[in-house]
């Protein structure tokens, strides 16, 4: 690995540690393509390295989720009830979903999940501010019958599923923003943990894997995105209770409309 993708996986850490802390998803809108281009550059098959790049994005999710919603612990923000109950369900989801993954091409999974990522985008913009009477959804079978599917579309697209979670928990659970925000990023630390299981078990001896992988997990990949991306995400999270909902829910949505067009090949 030259000086030049160590140097790039190190910048890409650091914008994915910041932007799941401050926006409670996994990053991998940023990890995913940049992985991608590097493996593709060290002569990978393009079917193996999207994999590979989804699953070391997963992996990377995990101790910076938990580094994120550690700070967003410590503000008060998570709702440990809810982030248990939906996490675990989309543990079992984002294994399923990475399961399938190695086995489909991508292609097919890549437009429906962008046209879903641009509707909820629409109804976050649209949605009015919740009123002071309006409480959370506090019934966990809702909860669960809505981590399932996010855990499965997680798992297929390599991503840790707060940009799916968020929306509904503001949207359908009625979560304020800044506390979807916190319990979404505990969710992700559960999917993406699901997900990494699912890429490793059924990514052993595939095609074209580069040195140092452990199914469709590129180790040396993971260390670097991980060495900045962690302490990073202290920083992003801090910085989310001290920004207002509606400039949170803005920041959010654009993110969303990118990831969305990046799905359906926009910026291909």
């Amino acid at each position: 690995m030259t000086t030049a993708f160590i140097m790039i996986l190190l910048a890409s850490g650091t914008g994915v540690g910041f932007a799941g802390g401050l926006l409670g998803v996994g990053g991998s809108f940023i990890m995913t393509p940049v992985q991608y281009l590097l493996f593709v550059d060290m002569g990978v098959p393009l079917d193996t390295a999207i994999k590979l790049a989804f699953g070391t994005s997963m992996m990377v999710i995990v101790p910076t989720a938990a580094s994120g919603t550690w700070r967003h612990h410590k503000e008060g923000a998570v709702w440990w009830r809810a982030a248990f109950v939906m996490g675990g369900v989309g543990l079992a989801g984002a294994y399923g979903g990475a399961s399938l993954a190695c086995i489909l091409p991508g292609d097919s999974l890549k437009l429906a999940f962008g046209i879903i990522v641009i509707a909820a985008a629409i109804g976050m913009l649209i949605r009015r501010p919740l009123s002071a009477d309006e409480k959370p959804r506090a019934n966990p079978w809702i909860w669960a019958a809505w981590a399932a599917p996010i855990g499965l579309a997680s798992g297929l697209v390599g991503l840790g599923g707060g940009v799916m979670a968020v929306p509904v928990m503001v949207l359908a659970l009625r979560f304020t923003m800044h506390r979807a925000v916190a319990t979404s990023l505990a969710f992700v630390m559960f999917t993406s943990i699901g997900g990494v299981i699912g890429y490793v078990v059924n990514g052993q001896g595939a095609y074209g894997l580069p040195p140092h992988s452990m199914g469709y997990v590129q180790l040396e990949t993971w260390g670097l995105l991980a060495a900045t991306s962690i302490g990073m995400a202290q920083l992003g999270a801090k910085y989310a209770h001290r920004m207002p909902a509606r400039a949170l829910r803005y920041i959010f949505v654009g993110v969303m409309f990118y990831l969305g067009l990046r799905m359906l090949g926009a910026f291909a």
